[in-house]
């Protein structure tokens, strides 16, 4: 028995078209991408960057000298301070004044002395009692007088090392309060310097990054171009297959006969011929009555 099978064919340009993209696949797949030039890139250290690491890299410890002098100065302040701090700033010639001095007043006293004896000698009471009461009255006066000026040359000397001691105890705090803040303002305008080198440095790395970015990405797009291109040719080769397009040709296909099937029917016909059995093939010839 003969089979029929109907075939829709489609039309022949679009088979073309299916011969074409797959060769164009075969032969863009077949060269390989250059992927150096896709891999990502980052972008150096800028000038101003490095200027900057440099310059914080100097400066560790540039302050240290204002610190090492401002603790020089402490140690200098500390040996101001205490009940002994103003003998360093006792005058050398205190007691040469304090000697000058005393000796002038002895000398005074001593003229003194001499006027009592020359008004007892001129009022007749010369060697006598009254005389003896008045040198022993002025030398008791004199001598406290004396003990009071020599005190009051020491008090003088003493106030004046205090208060040297004092100024000098203010100066060292002074001094080392400079280096401090001179290590507190070499700090401060280094680290400023070092953020805005750093500040403009990063905007020149972004740029540069920037520029990295769009170069590879120009390089992808070139490089994959010809895949999105050859995709949206085998979309629309795809979209034919499917049956978006129409099918202008059918063929009907009678197949040959296999030779179990000519065999079949060959069966068939002589089963017709003798009537299908043995006393029908008889009659048909006549040879039973």
């Amino acid at each position: 028995m003969a089979i029929e099978q109907v075939q829709n064919l489609p039309q022949q340009y679009v088979t073309d078209l299916g011969v074409d993209y797959g060769k164009q696949l075969a032969g863009l797949t077949s060269i390989p991408l250059d992927t150096a030039r896709l891999a990502p890139q980052v972008a150096g250290q800028d000038a101003l960057q490095t200027q900057a690491y440099n310059l914080a890299g100097s400066g560790v410890g540039a302050y240290q000298p204002f610190l090492t002098q401002a603790g020089a100065f402490d140690t200098q302040q500390a040996a101001l301070s205490g009940p002994q701090a103003y003998q360093n700033f006792m005058s050398p010639y205190q007691q040469d004044v304090i000697d000058a001095t005393l000796s002038e007043f002895d000398k005074q006293t001593q003229a003194g002395i001499t006027g009592i004896g020359q008004n007892a000698a001129m009022s007749g009471n010369l060697g006598g009692g009254r005389e003896g009461v008045m040198r022993a009255n002025y030398m008791s006066n004199q001598d406290a007088n004396r003990a009071l000026l020599n005190s009051q040359l020491l008090s003088q000397g003493f106030n004046q090392a205090n208060l040297n001691a004092q100024t000098a105890f203010n100066q060292q705090g002074t001094l080392a309060g400079n280096q401090l803040n001179q290590a507190n303002q070499l700090q401060d305008l280094q680290t400023a310097d070092i953020n805005q080198l750093g500040r403009l440095g990063g905007i020149n790395q972004l740029q540069a990054q920037a520029g990295l970015d769009a170069t590879r990405e120009a390089n992808r797009l070139e490089a994959f171009e010809p895949y999105e291109r050859l995709g949206t040719y085998g979309s629309g080769v795809a979209s034919l297959f499917s049956g978006n397009a129409p099918f202008g040709n059918q063929s009907t296909i009678t197949p040959n006969p296999t030779p179990l099937q000519t065999a079949l029917g060959t069966g068939a016909i002589l089963s017709g011929i003798f009537g299908g059995g043995g006393n029908q093939s008889g009659k048909a010839f006549g040879m039973i009555s």
